[in-house]
């Protein structure tokens, strides 16, 4: 008799707390329902106004809006579990999750630094699909700009995936953001050479070039004195839509030069060592017969006579 009556006592007890409490689970189920329909209008409404703001960049509003939907959710939960009286549960699951969020930040730190990165990317846009780029030393046009990592084509025709926080942390060089690329050919001339003519024979065949900017200045400098050379640099503009457009400006440049230089009697100076017999450029050792002591040696067979 005394365990049917503290079987009794239990159930009235039950019956008591559920009665009780019943009202409160109805009313957090509502509170979870509402906040839902509103994480759901604010989601559409924010992905409508920031894929206005960001024309280019959708996924960022998709983004946004993704934040927009799971905060309310997160709201709508936290405020039914307080509801329900359950804010002990809550502070322990607020605790348990800020510990595996420690462990997962140390786990997943690289990750998560290239997924920022990449959102970063996405909405700067520092270079797009097709852009020529140098990035982490690899040259070569934009594949996909994904949000772990970019993928690039290289010129020798592989595809180099690169982590977007090594994009980040260094620096990288878009080729293609005007539309235009500079040429600068270096080279020098040997010391006998009139500086004077040099220059107007150089800018001279430049204005030739097929590829040249017009509206641009050629810029042509004497940028040192070498150990047998007087080095130059010529530098002008070129439209710029693919690498070939450079080598072929450059390739083009480098032959017009040549044959100018040579049809002008200027000389492209090499590392030589030089004796100076002469007041001015000195003399070749082989345009006459070298005497030594009485005898001499022959220029066409090098025998001595």
């Amino acid at each position: 008799m005394d365990d049917i009556n503290s079987i009794e006592d239990l159930l009235q007890k039950w019956e008591g707390s559920v009665t009780g409490y019943l009202p409160k689970v109805l009313v957090a189920l509502l509170v979870l329902i509402a906040f839902y329909f509103v994480a759901k209008l604010f989601k559409k409404i924010s992905l409508r106004f920031y894929t206005r703001v960001f024309k280019n960049h959708k996924e960022t509003a998709k983004v946004i809006s993704v934040i927009f939907y799971v905060f309310f959710l997160l709201s709508g939960v936290f405020l039914a579990l307080e509801i329900l009286g359950l804010e002990s549960v809550l502070t322990k699951l607020l605790a348990g999750a800020g510990i595996v969020g420690i462990v997962a930040g140390f786990a997943f730190k690289d990750i998560a630094s290239n997924a920022f990165a990449g959102l970063l990317l996405n909405v700067q846009r520092p270079f797009k699909k097709d852009d020529w780029v140098s990035i982490d030393n690899n040259f070569g046009t934009i594949r996909e700009i994904g949000w772990i990592t970019t993928s690039i084509k290289t010129i020798s025709g592989q595809e180099v995936f690169v982590p977007n926080q090594v994009i980040y942390n260094n620096t990288f060089t878009n080729f293609s953001t005007f539309q235009r690329r500079r040429v600068i050919l270096k080279s020098g001339v040997s010391y006998g050479d009139d500086l004077e003519h040099v220059k107007a024979v150089s800018i001279d065949e430049v204005k030739k070039i097929d590829a040249l900017l017009e509206g641009e200045e050629i810029d042509f400098y004497y940028t040192g004195i070498g150990s047998s050379t007087y080095n130059f640099e010529v530098r002008f503009w070129i439209n710029f839509e693919n690498q070939k457009d450079y080598l072929s400006a450059m390739s083009e440049t480098i032959m017009r030069i040549k044959k100018r230089f040579e049809d002008e009697n200027i000389s492209i100076a090499y590392s030589v060592t030089t004796l100076d017999f002469g007041v001015k450029g000195g003399v070749n050792l082989f345009d006459e017969s070298i005497k030594i002591e009485g005898s001499s040696i022959n220029k066409s067979n090098d025998t001595i006579l």
